[in-house]
C-alpha cells in the first residue's frame, strides 16, 4: 500500500514527460551534430586556407553530393593543396610538441601511406600506436643487454614487471582512443593524460632500479625515444582537447576545461570524489559507520583469515562492485600486495594505531627499493580507511618504504604511514589522501603520481647524524606529464625525536629528484624545523631551471619565503595559479574536492 500512490499518476503527466525527454533527446542531437560540424568548419578554415588561392581561376567540376562532373583524371597541381592541408593538419596537432621532428616526420609519412588519416583523433590514435611500438621495440633492445651482477639481474626481472605496467596503460589508453567519440574527447583527456604520464613514470622507474653506471646509462638511451614518443602523444592530446573544449565551450556557452573551478567537479551535497558510484561514496563518508565486509582479517582466529594475504588471494577473480576487507587490531607482519587484478578493493581497520601492517625490508640488506614496501597498492580504485603501514628498518635502513601505490584512483583516510627514507612511494596514477599522518627523514614522499594530500600531518624524523630532512622528492620526467605533489592544509611539524637538534638538521619542504619535479605546498602550517631557503638541491643545478615548486598561503614559523631560495623554478604563486593545484582542477575529470573543503575554488581561505 505504501507505494499505492505511484499508480495515481495521471496519463497527461507520462505524456509530458515523454515529450520532454524527447525534447532533451532531440536537442542532444542537433547539440552534436552542430559541433561535429563546427570541428569540421574549424579544421578546414585553419588547414585549407591555401584552398582559396588555388582554386582562383579554376572551374567547378562538382556537384553538391562532390561528385566529378569531369572524366579527365586530375592534375598534379590539383593534389597540392590535399598536400598542404595534410602538413597544416600535423603541425597543428604536433604545435604543443616537445620533440617536433619526431612528431611531425612519422604523421606526415603516415597521412602519406594513409590519406584516410584526414581527422585530429585519427592523428593522435596513429601516434599513440607508434608509442606503443617504440616501448615495444626498447624493451626488447634492453633485452640484449648484458647484465652481470645479481643487483642488475633482478632489477631487470622489475623491469620486465614495469614494462608491463607501461604496456597496460599504453594498451588501455588506445582501447580508449578507438571506442570515444571525437566531441566526448575532452573528457576522457583526464583519464588519457593519466595513463600516458605513467607509462614515462613506469619506464623511469626500470632505469632507476639499476646502480649507477655505463649500464644504467644505456638503459637510459635505450627508452630516450620511447619515452619522447609518449610525451609527444601527451602534448597532442592537450593540443587536440583544448581545440575541442572551446569548440564546445562555443556551442554549449560553458568555460573553457582548463578554466573550470573545482566548483564544477563538486558533489555539492557532500563534497566527495564525482567519479565514485553511490555505494563507494557511502562507503568514504560514512567513516564512523564500516561498512559491511565481504572478508574479515584477524590474527586471534575471529574472522576467516588469520592474514591479509590469505583474504586478498581468496577475492573472486571476477568480483562485480567493491570487495571489502575488514582488518581486526593486531600487528600484521607480511608483505600484502594489492595486485592488478584485484580492483576496487576496500581494506579498514580499527585505527591507524591498532591495525597495522609492518615489514622491515631495506636497500642495507641488499632489497631494492621497488621491492622494500611493507605494502602495495596496484590493483584500481584502491581504498584504505583507519590503518597503519609501517617499515621498521630505521634510520640506518636506506630506502625503506612502507607503502608503493600506483593505484589509479586511490583514496587514504585516516591512514598512517611509518618510516624513515622513502616512507610513501607515490609511484603512479592519481591518488587521494586525507587526514593522514606520514613520518619519515629523507624524501620521505617520493614518486611521480598526480597526488594530493590534504588536511595531513607530516612528521619530520630524526635521521643520522650525517643526513638531511626532505619531506618531498618528486619525479616527474617530462613537463607534458600530469604529475606533482601537492600538501594543502597540511601540518609540517618535528616529531618529539628531532625537536631537541632541530637546529642542528636541516630540514627542507623538498628536493627534484627528476628533472621537471613539481611540488606545491598550499595553505599549510608549516613548523620552525624548515631551513628559511624552503628547498634544497638534489646534486649542483640539476633541474633548478626547469622544475616547479610553489607556495601559497602559507602559516607558520617556517612560512616566511623572503629567505627562499632563488632558482628559476621557484615562485610564491596567487590565487589563480595556485588554483590549478586544488583537488578540483588538478585531478580533474576523475577527482575533486574532498571532504573538508566547502570552497568552490578549492581553497579552504577565500
Amino acid at each position: 500500500m505504501a507505494f499505492q500512490d505511484f499508480d495515481l499518476i495521471s496519463e497527461r503527466r507520462r505524456n509530458e514527460k515523454k515529450q520532454r525527454l524527447r525534447k532533451r533527446i532531440l536537442i542532444g542531437v542537433v547539440s552534436s551534430v552542430v559541433l561535429v560540424g563546427l570541428i569540421g568548419t574549424a579544421l578546414f578554415v585553419f588547414v585549407g586556407n591555401d584552398n582559396a588561392a588555388a582554386a582562383n581561376g579554376s572551374n567547378n567540376t562538382s556537384n553538391k553530393q562532390g561528385k566529378s562532373h569531369s572524366s579527365s583524371p586530375p592534375s598534379p597541381a590539383t593534389n597540392t593543396p590535399q598536400v598542404t592541408r595534410s602538413e597544416k593538419l600535423v603541425k597543428l596537432v604536433c604545435s604543443n610538441a616537445d620533440y617536433k621532428d619526431k612528431c611531425e616526420g612519422p604523421l606526415n609519412k603516415a597521412m602519406q601511406d594513409n590519406p584516410k588519416l584526414a581527422h585530429p583523433k585519427d592523428l593522435l590514435k596513429a601516434y599513440v600506436k607508434f608509442a606503443e611500438e617504440e616501448i615495444s621495440k626498447a624493451f626488447n633492445k634492453s633485452g640484449t643487454l648484458t647484465f652481470q651482477s645479481e643487483e642488475e639481474k633482478g632489477a631487470y626481472e622489475d623491469c620486465k614487471k614495469m614494462f608491463d605496467d607501461a604496456k597496460d596503460d599504453i594498451g588501455t589508453s588506445m582501447s580508449e582512443l578507438n571506442k570515444t567519440a571525437f566531441n566526448k574527447l575532452a573528457d576522457r583527456t583526464p583519464d588519457l593524460r593519466s595513463w600516458l604520464s605513467a607509462v614515462i613514470s613506469f619506464q623511469q622507474s626500470c632505469v632507476d632500479g639499476f646502480p649507477e653506471g655505463k649500464l644504467k646509462s644505456d638503459l637510459q638511451d635505450t627508452f630516450k625515444d620511447s619515452k619522447e614518443f609518449v610525451s609527444n602523444s601527451l602534448a597532442m592530446l592537450t593540443e587536440v582537447a583544448i581545440a575541442l573544449s572551446s569548440l564546445k565551450n562555443f556551442v554549449q556557452g560553458r568555460r573553457l576545461l582548463d578554466s573550470k573551478s573545482p566548483a564544477d567537479f563538486l558533489d555539492q551535497k557532500h563534497g566527495l570524489p564525482t567519479w565514485m558510484d553511490h555505494e563507494d561514496r557511502r562507503v568514504l563518508k560514512a567513516m564512523d559507520n564500516k561498512p559491511e565486509p565481504n572478508v574479515t582479517v584477524a590474527k586471534d582466529g575471529s574472522g576467516a583469515f588469520k592474514t591479509i594475504t590469505e583474504a586478498l588471494n581468496a577475492m573472486p577473480k571476477s568480483y562485480e562492485g567493491r570487495y571489502v576487507i575488514y582488518v581486526k587490531e593486531g600487528v600484521y607482519d607480511e608483505q600484502v600486495i594489492v595486485t592488478k587484478k584485484m580492483p576496487n578493493v576496500t581494506m579498514y581497520g580499527d585505527g591507524s594505531q591498532k591495525t597495522i601492517i609492518t615489514g622491515n625490508k631495506n636497500y642495507r640488506d641488499g632489497v631494492r627499493t621497488y621491492l622494500t614496501a611493507s605494502f602495495v597498492a596496484e590493483g584500481e580504485g584502491f581504498f584504505g580507511m583507519a590503518m597503519g603501514f609501517r617499515n621498521t628498518a630505521g634510520p640506518d635502513g636506506h630506502q625503506a618504504v612502507a607503502a608503493r601505490v600506483q593505484s589509479d584512483r586511490a583514496v587514504f583516510a585516516n591512514c598512517r604511514f611509518e618510516g624513515y627514507q622513502d616512507t610513501l612511494y607515490v609511484q603512479a596514477h592519481r591518488q587521494f589522501y586525507r587526514s593522514c599522518i606520514v613520518s619519515g627523514t629523507i624524501d620521505f614522499i617520493f614518486g611521480d603520481a598526480a597526488v594530493v594530500l590534504q588536511n595531513c600531518i607530516m612528521t619530520v624524523r630524526k635521521p643520522l647524524d650525517n643526513q638531511q630532512n626532505m619531506v618531498t622528492a618528486q619525479g616527474r620526467m617530462d613537463k607534458q606529464q600530469a604529475t606533482g605533489i601537492v600538501l594543502q592544509k597540511c601540518t609540517i611539524k618535528a616529531d618529539d625525536s628531532l625537536v631537541p637538534v632541530k637546529d642542528k638538521i636541516r630540514s627542507y619542504l623538498g628536493r627534484p629528484w627528476k628533472e621537471f619535479s613539481r611540488t606545491v605546498v598550499m595553505e599549510s602550517e608549516i613548523g620552525d624545523l624548515i631551513h628559511p631557503d624552503g628547498w634544497t638541491a638534489w646534486m649542483g643545478d640539476f633541474a633548478l631551471n626547469t622544475l616547479y615548486y610553489a607556495e601559497y598561503q602559507n602559516t607558520g614559523p617556517g612560512a616566511s619565503t623572503s629567505a627562499r631560495i632563488k632558482w628559476p623554478g621557484y615562485k610564491v604563486i596567487g590565487k589563480e595559479e595556485a588554483s590549478k593545484f586544488t583537488v578540483g582542477t588538478f585531478l580533474q575529470g576523475s577527482w575533486v574536492q574532498g571532504t573538508g573543503v566547502p570552497s568552490q575554488q578549492g581553497f579552504y581561505n577565500n
